[in-house]
């Protein structure tokens, strides 16, 4: 039994005599085409979750950032209080000014690192789109999405 001819601009590969081809060869293509399958999706999924993983590292990062500029907030805070009881104003008043200088450099970096946490998508989009075509394609569906 021959395949039909494919039709121009088909993606399938031509039509295969299977008439001399055992049942034991047939069903070793299955399974090895589904392991390439299989293994092309766990590279994909891992390709997803690296970028994700970036996103979040990015995202600590400027977390911590924001937690080191608390600490400064609390270290120029008590600096110029003490200053500003020590000296009644001058040298008080500058150190305040720093504190308050860390206190926005700290809620920028609090307010970046947020909206980034926010956009991680931690599941990998594409890899449970095409498995979820699995079982479809094994049915012999035409339904499938070209990703070039």
């Amino acid at each position: 039994m021959t395949m039909p001819p494919q039709e121009p601009g088909s993606t399938a590969t031509p039509g295969v005599d299977v008439e001399n081809v055992s049942v034991g060869d047939l069903l070793g293509n299955v399974s090895r085409d589904l392991s390439d399958l299989m293994r092309q999706e766990l590279a994909l999924a891992k390709a997803e979750l690296k970028v994700e993983a970036t996103k979040a590292g990015k995202a600590a990062g400027m977390l911590g950032g924001a937690g080191f500029a608390g600490y400064m907030v609390l270290l120029f805070a008590s600096i110029a209080l003490w200053w500003a009881l020590a000296n009644v104003m001058d040298h008080g008043l500058a150190a305040l000014l720093v504190a308050v200088l860390w206190a926005v450099i700290g809620a920028a970096l609090y307010a970046t690192g947020r909206r980034s946490l926010r956009k991680i998508n931690p599941e990998p989009e594409r890899t449970v789109d095409t498995l979820k075509q699995v079982p479809e394609a094994l049915k012999g569906n035409e339904n499938r999405h070209d990703y070039r």
